[in-house]
């Protein structure tokens, strides 16, 4: 039980005194990367997926009846 009560205390500790938190404008500046890589991602991905849709109905077209 002593471990763990020194682990919590520890633990605390560390949070408060070593842990260095972004500043408001920092957190402003890495969500807004977030959003802008996020959408980013998210057109690449739309892209190649009607790509290959547009490749795979010319493809059944080939075969189809």
């Amino acid at each position: 039980m002593n471990k763990i009560t020194t682990y919590f205390r520890e633990s605390y500790k560390e949070l408060l005194e070593k842990v260095t938190w972004p500043t408001w404008s920092e957190l402003q500046q890495s969500t807004v990367i977030v959003l802008v890589a996020t959408l980013l991602i998210t057109l690449v991905v739309w892209v190649m997926d009607m790509i290959s849709s547009s490749m795979l109905h010319f493809i059944y077209s080939l075969f189809g009846s």
